[in-house]
């Protein structure tokens, strides 16, 4: 499986952005998905996860009412619309699909992984 990212770019706070997760087949093979990001010097964090069948979601607290996971029936295709943005939110955002159904926020539990979509934002 491949994984392709999109969407990122330069933002300015209290703004929205879309990021778009492709896969090169389809994942709804029993496989959860999930989004991850970076900053630099600091360990990849988890973001938000959905379950395969895309009716279970997680969120980590820090986008919790602000960021929205959500899958198409095919399941090769995973979105994650960010609004009401800050600086905070600046990171590479990277997403993968897990090793199981369920949904997990723990890195370890990802088997493929994107290469990545710069967010910006600015304050």
């Amino acid at each position: 499986v491949q994984l392709q990212a999109s969407g990122g770019g330069l933002v300015q706070s209290g703004g929205s952005l879309r990021l778009t997760c492709t896969a090169s087949r389809r994942t709804s093979s029993n496989n959860g998905m999930g989004w991850f990001r970076q900053t630099p010097g600091k360990e990849r964090e988890f973001v938000a996860a959905i379950n395969w069948r895309g009716d279970s979601t997680s969120y980590a607290d820090s986008v919790k009412g602000r960021f929205t996971i959500s899958r198409d029936n095919a399941g090769s295709t995973m979105y994650l619309q960010m609004n009401n943005m800050s600086p905070e939110d600046t990171a590479v955002y990277y997403c993968a699909v897990a090793l199981t159904a369920s949904i997990s926020d723990r890195s370890d539990r990802y088997r493929y992984w994107g290469q990545g979509t710069e967010v910006t934002v600015s304050s």
